[in-house]
């Protein structure tokens, strides 16, 4: 049984997996929204979200605590400048998932669009 055991594998190691979804948050940070597929969006936001609420604090620790899984120190300085005010009086629900019609034309999986909630 796999009781307390949450979140998707997605065919990857964890190691892939931790990389994948921080060049995911990367670019949704940085773009505002990005294309990928249902299941992807679904666990990016479990990842994507405390990160938001973590830059809405906006002190040294937590600037510290997103450098960790955020490289790019733009992103960063972009998320805690512009993102974290817009998301001020808002406890949650950062993010916003739009299914598209079309399917990926090689394997037919169902896509979607994540962004950030205006």
């Amino acid at each position: 049984m796999r009781h307390m055991k949450t979140g998707r594998k997605l065919g990857r190691f964890s190691d892939h997996r931790k990389a994948m979804f921080r060049n995911m948050a990367t670019e949704l940070l940085r773009h505002g929204r990005i294309r990928t597929t249902v299941p992807k969006a679904k666990e990016l936001r479990r990842f994507v979200e405390p990160l938001i609420t973590k830059a809405k604090r906006g002190d040294l620790s937590a600037r510290r605590q997103v450098i960790r899984e955020i490289h790019d120190l733009d992103v960063v300085r972009r998320l805690f400048d512009d993102i974290a005010p817009r998301f001020a009086e808002r406890s949650g629900g950062y993010t916003r998932i739009l299914k598209l019609a079309e399917r990926r034309r090689g394997d037919g999986t169902q896509l979607c669009i994540i962004e950030l909630v205006e």
